[in-house]
């Protein structure tokens, strides 16, 4: 190869790297009444910030106030409900049998029942002995 092509190629190659390391343009500055609108929207932004906070604090003091005071209402609610249970309780008259008691009743009544119903099925006859032969 020839040294002439060379060295063009290499600078060629070197090229594109050599403007991509450029810098770009500075952008223009902006102009005096566009930083003043921008000062002016930056201080605007601050103070709806600073109302913004101010009715946020002003709306968890209600929320507070509104919750203790439906607290308190439960509170008493609560409070005259368990008097009435109270009264109710002590107006009830005392269970005769217990829930166990109950249900062995109900046990021995439904085998004296199935005893009753057997012996009327059976009969006056009398037995005969069947079973042996």
């Amino acid at each position: 190869m020839r040294p002439g092509p060379l060295s063009l190629l290499f600078a060629a190659l070197l090229l594109p790297a050599y403007l991509h390391a450029e810098e770009s343009l500075p952008q223009a500055v902006a102009t005096t009444s566009e930083q003043a609108q921008i000062d002016d929207l930056e201080q605007r932004l601050a103070t709806s910030e600073q109302q913004r906070e101010t009715l946020n604090a002003e709306l968890q003091a209600a929320n507070g106030e509104r919750e203790s005071a439906q607290l308190l209402r439960l509170r008493q609610d609560n409070q005259r409900l368990k008097l009435q249970l109270k009264k109710a309780q002590a107006e009830a008259p005392e269970r005769l049998f217990s829930e166990q008691q109950m249900w062995f009743a109900v046990g021995a009544g439904a085998g004296l029942l199935g005893v009753m119903v057997g012996a009327m099925l059976r009969g006056n006859r009398r037995s005969r002995r069947e079973w042996i032969n």
